[in-house]
């Protein structure tokens, strides 16, 4: 019986390669579904360490996780190349900005994150089983994308928390996930924050993932990341009235970075 299973095994597993080599899709499909399995059985697994480690929520707890998912890039041959580091090292908190291209993002988030720093992220993310528990125990900032005075009056709360517990805040100013190889146009709501604490800004920049990441082409292989954090940008002195030209600035400079670090003209 067990010689049965164990060929049985041998020929599903020899089944599947020979699947993945021949399609793309199924490839695509596979390491997927393995991504989204991974996330939801260390999220659990970092879950119960951070409740045994620091009780409950709090942006200690991004230390234990950020520790976890550093583990995946072995899974799937991603390789992290980051320049820039030092450029975090700023005094008291600052606003971090990057471009958001896909679900693989979080791998890349962790391999630079800060200490002390928490990100912005949907409502809709808390309710992702472990996945959703692991994030709120992070101390990631909820907002409701759908309700515009709700957002305001979270950023507003941010804004002050930020200060006052001298952490750092990330955010996609984006709004959504682009893998196109370009940025989407900026929302303001980062550089309203950054102004409204007089914090600097920190663009980080991930080169496009289209070399071995594409959804639409069912492309997933291994590949190289460039990673580039920039020097702040100061807000100091700046007003509301600065905002849009801050959020022009930073996007140039950040699309720039894209295409440099992508090999793009």
């Amino acid at each position: 019986m067990e010689l049965g299973w164990l060929l049985w095994g041998t020929a599903v597993l020899l089944l599947l390669h020979v699947l993945m080599e021949l399609s793309p899709t199924v490839n695509f499909a596979l390491r997927i579904g393995f991504y989204c399995l991974l996330c939801l059985v260390s999220s659990a697994l970092a879950a119960a360490a951070c409740l045994l480690v620091n009780g409950g929520r709090t942006v200690k707890n991004m230390r234990i996780i950020r520790a976890v998912v550093r583990t995946f890039k072995y899974f799937f041959g991603l390789r992290f190349e980051v320049k820039g580091l030092e450029n975090f090292k700023v005094e008291g908190p600052a606003i971090i900005v990057s471009n958001h291209q896909s679900v693989l993002d979080m791998m890349g988030l962790m391999e630079v994150l800060p200490d002390n720093c928490v990100q912005v992220g949907k409502k809709e993310l808390m309710y992702m089983g472990s996945v959703g528990l692991i994030i709120y125990l992070g101390g990631v900032i909820f907002i409701n994308r759908k309700s515009t005075s709700s957002a305001k009056m979270v950023m507003s709360e941010v804004a002050k928390t930020m200060v006052a517990e001298n952490v750092k805040v990330w955010v996609y100013p984006e709004g959504t996930r682009n893998c196109t190889g370009d940025l989407l146009p900026f929302k303001k709501g980062a550089f309203h924050l950054a102004v409204q604490a007089q914090v600097p800004v920190i663009p980080v920049v991930y080169s496009s993932f289209t070399t071995f990441y594409n959804p639409k082409t069912k492309l997933f292989t291994s590949g190289k990341i460039k990673v580039e954090i920039l020097p702040p940008i100061e807000t100091k002195g700046l007003t509301s009235d600065d905002v849009t030209d801050l959020t022009d600035r930073c996007f140039s400079t950040m699309r720039e970075t894209l295409f440099r670090l992508s090999g793009h003209p």
